[in-house]
């Protein structure tokens, strides 16, 4: 499990997927739920979904109730043995979509990213199905200005991050000049304010199974400015280039210097590709708040006594060199999706990082296939498909009987938390889940 905490940047969260089953276009929902058999680390369960979700204008809300029942008919402890597991229920409650002048999203976040992600990338405040939290973004674009903020975990202290923005030339004579006026300028600050996000070493109490800190370094914040031109806008194609700044405080900095390039043919093809080469200085860990985050912040192995955290990997780094990123999203007449990523460090053998995800559901044809993997320290190809405690992996094969009705397995790679005498959560260790289902889907249509 330590290799898990080495971790320098991981992308797209994978536990999301099972509840989006259908991509709500406005005045759409759907009323969906299930049964399933899922084996759980070999054991048997009885699984009961219900996961409705509704998009009415600009305002949409979704639920997601999971079940397990053991063979003796006893509700499985972690699915609700915190109050935020109650109010998790509630997968979200959103106005308007990212990128829209005003965004709201309270619940489970999936995909949360400031700016262009050297500070905040693709944040998942739930990586497990069995701690998942309620947290909030909230954006506001007034065309001139504007910020963009996430908050992790209403339920307990956690991450916070805020960008501002301003596009200087909309104050000027050159406001109503295309591409010039979108010219924007932004500035980050990130921090998480977890108990727990500052410890590196700790004592253990074996006779009362609790733990005690040795050494707390705090709260850990960062900083980071940017800058984006768009090079050309349209609806056809868009390219932007861009350049991040991000200092750690009390420890190193990088900068990020990337273009993205998009392409939307009326709706039938809608692709981007992102390219970025980061500079990476010593101590200095790139999107320090990603989809891991939340399992790699603090983790205790109680049998070891050894102690892994993203403080102590980000104190232990010296020189890893420089790096790439590279992103491929591709969307054909909405029949599927295809997403790949990969990042390398140069001086760093074992810092390969791979996401995969497609969801391939046409509406006239009979079968449905989604599938996601992650993969990280990569260090040659006969390692890319192992999985180990450094993978995540959900996949689901279905098929539809009637319009209405699904047959599907399930599996997921994952992790579960382990808890102390006092219910802390104080490590995590991979989870199997095998699941055959039998899923009820009913579109909803609203103001026809």
């Amino acid at each position: 499990m330590r290799k898990l905490y080495s971790i320098f940047f991981i992308l797209v969260p994978i536990l999301s997927l099972k509840a989006q089953l259908y991509s709500l276009n406005p005045n759409e929902g759907i009323i969906g739920g299930g049964f399933g058999l899922n084996w759980i680390d070999g054991k048997p369960h009885y699984t009961f979904h219900f996961f409705p979700e509704v998009s009415l204008g600009d305002l949409g809300f979704g639920l997601d109730l999971n079940i397990d029942f053991d063979p003796n008919g006893k509700i499985r402890t972690e699915n609700f043995n915190d109050f935020s597991d109650y109010l998790s229920v509630i997968r979200y409650v959103r106005y308007g979509k990212k990128d829209d002048p005003f965004y709201i999203r309270v619940g489970a976040l999936d995909y949360s990213t400031l700016g262009h992600g050297s500070i905040m990338y693709l944040y998942n405040n739930s990586p497990s199905f069995d701690t998942r939290k309620i947290g909030m973004e909230l954006d506001i674009d007034f065309n001139a200005f504007g910020f963009e903020s996430v908050y992790g975990n209403f339920g307990q202290a956690g991450v916070f991050g805020m960008r501002g923005f301003v596009r200087p030339f909309q104050f000027t004579s050159l406001a109503n000049i295309p591409i010039i006026n979108d010219f924007e300028i932004g500035a980050s600050f990130a921090s998480d304010f977890n108990e727990m996000a500052g410890v590196d070493s700790v004592s253990y109490n074996y006779g009362n199974n609790k733990f005690n800190i040795v050494n707390d370094e705090g709260s850990l914040s960062i900083f980071g400015f940017d800058i984006g031109i768009p090079i050309v806008k349209s609806n056809l194609i868009n390219f932007e280039l861009y350049c991040d700044y991000t200092k750690i405080i009390d420890y190193g900095s990088g900068v990020a210097a990337g273009a993205i390039f998009g392409f939307n043919l009326l709706d039938l093809i809608d692709s981007k590709i992102k390219f970025e080469r980061r500079f990476n200085g010593d101590n200095y860990i790139p999107s320090y708040f990603n989809s891991f985050y939340e399992l790699e912040r603090f983790n205790f192995d109680s049998s070891s006594g050894i102690v892994s955290s993203k403080i102590q990997s980000l104190k232990n780094i010296q020189s890893v060199g420089d790096g790439f990123y590279g992103e491929l999203f591709v969307k054909v007449l909405g029949w599927f999706d295809i997403i790949g990523s990969y990042q390398r460090l140069d001086d760093y053998p074992k810092s390969g990082i791979l996401h995969i995800y497609t969801n391939i559901m046409p509406e006239d044809y009979p079968y449905i296939l989604k599938a996601g993997y992650d993969k990280v320290n990569i260090e040659g190809g006969s390692d890319l498909f192992k999985l180990d405690d450094r993978s995540l992996l959900y996949f689901e094969y279905g098929y539809k009987v009637f319009p209405f009705l699904v047959l599907s397995l399930v599996y997921n790679w994952t992790f579960t938390p382990i808890r102390d005498s006092e219910d802390n959560i104080i490590e995590y260790k991979t989870q199997k889940r095998i699941e055959p289902r039998i899923s009820f889907i009913y579109p909803l249509k609203f103001g026809q």
